[in-house]
C-alpha cells in the first residue's frame, strides 16, 4: 500500500530530521555500512586466496599436505568472496542495481510479512 503524499513528506521530513540529528544511526539504518562490510570482507577474502595460492605453490616444494591446506584455503576464500559480493551489489532497499530482483534473504521476509497482514485481516 502507498503511502500519501502528506504521508510521505512527513516521513521524508522525519528521515532528513534524524539524518541532521544523528548521521551516524542514518548511515546505519540506511545500510551502507553493511555493504561497505561486505566489500571489506570480499577483499580479505582476495588476500586470504592469494596465501592459499601461494601454499599450493609452496607445497610442491615443501610437503603435499601443504598444497591440499592451500587448495582448501583457497576455495574457503572462494566461498567467502561470492557470498560477500553478491550482498554488495544490492541496494539497502533490497534491490539490485541491474533491476534483476531482490535478494532471497528479502524475498522470505516479504512473504512473512505477507502472511503476517493475512493473518491480521482474518482475524479481525
Amino acid at each position: 500500500m502507498a503511502l500519501s503524499e502528506d504521508e510521505q513528506r512527513l516521513l521524508d521530513q522525519m528521515e532528513a530530521a534524524l539524518a541532521a540529528e544523528d548521521p551516524k544511526l542514518a548511515n546505519t539504518l540506511r545500510g551502507t555500512n553493511a555493504r561497505r562490510l561486505h566489500r571489506r570482507r570480499a577483499a580479505f577474502a582476495g588476500l586470504i586466496f592469494v596465501l592459499g595460492l601461494g601454499c599450493l605453490i609452496g607445497g610442491m616444494e615443501l610437503h603435499p599436505v601443504v598444497s591440499v591446506a592451500g587448495f582448501l584455503i583457497m576455495l574457503a576464500a572462494t566461498v567467502v568472496a561470492v557470498s560477500s559480493w553478491q550482498h554488495v551489489g544490492y541496494d539497502p532497499d533490497g534491490q539490485h542495481p541491474s533491476g534483476k530482483g531482490k535478494p532471497p534473504e528479502r524475498d522470505f521476509m516479504d512473504r512473512m510479512e505477507e502472511r503476517w497482514r493475512r493473518r491480521q485481516d482474518e482475524g479481525l
